[in-house]
């Protein structure tokens, strides 16, 4: 059974230079998370990351995860508008589809910014849920959903931070992050927000939501977020 780590670019990520890799088969960092440690298997970015940010070489067993690769995984988990548009919930609907993990364990992807100098653990960066997107209007319920429909997987979804943050995961540490199991899930909630996803055909199979967001409305999307936020019990 997989427990995948996935690195985020928040200042607390520094965090996990010291960690054992014992408890993890794999560890996934997004965007610049690579220079976090060394000992990374997968770099998942979208296709305009910066070049001359990638990582020159790639040892064994090392790999990049880009667009055509992620966005189809994410697409099984209903796609983007709904799954959200941050890399860190791209990079769980990736590793839940194509790792079959039983835990996904984050760091430094707790969306919680202020006005410090240091947003990132590089420094000041540019972060997701602060631009104007019609698919971040709640971070919370896109957790949710992503713990529920992991729950659904036989997989736990764990934060590793212990400071504030958007995610509504449970809290677990290196030496517990194995025993967390699944969330509990109201299973009839959560088949009533997919039945109305499904009928809302918020949809868009190449990722590019932007393009479309004209026709998705943001009250639907609100209430729905709500419908998802109580699909899981604390």
């Amino acid at each position: 059974m997989t427990v995948v780590l996935i690195l985020g670019s928040g200042p607390n990520v520094i965090d996990a230079r010291d960690w054992d890799r014992a408890p993890f088969d794999r560890i996934v960092a997004i965007n610049n998370a690579w220079r976090v440690r060394s000992d990374w298997d997968d770099l998942i970015h979208p296709d305009d990351f910066p070049e001359d940010r990638w990582p020159e070489n790639l040892e064994n067993g090392q790999r990049i995860i880009r667009a055509a690769e992620y966005v189809p995984h994410q697409n099984t988990f209903g796609g983007f508008v709904y799954a959200g548009g941050t890399m860190a919930f791209t990079a769980s609907y990736w590793a839940l589809a194509a790792l079959k993990p039983k835990t996904i364990a984050v760091m430094g992807c707790d969306m919680v910014y202020s006005n410090a100098a240091k947003t990132h653990f590089y420094g000041k960066g540019t972060a997701d849920p602060l631009r104007e997107d019609v698919t971040l209007r709640s971070l919370e319920a896109k957790s949710a959903r992503l713990m529920a429909l992991a729950a659904r997987e036989g997989c736990a979804m764990v934060n590793l931070s212990q400071d504030d943050s958007r995610l509504v995961f449970p809290r677990a540490t290196p030496d517990t992050v194995a025993e967390v199991a699944p969330a509990p899930v109201d299973h009839t909630l959560m088949e009533a927000a997919l039945q109305r996803e499904a009928q809302l055909g918020y949809y868009v199979p190449s990722g590019k939501y932007w393009k479309e967001e004209a026709r998705f409305a943001t009250d639907v999307i609100d209430e729905l977020d709500r419908l998802w936020l109580r699909t899981v019990r604390p």
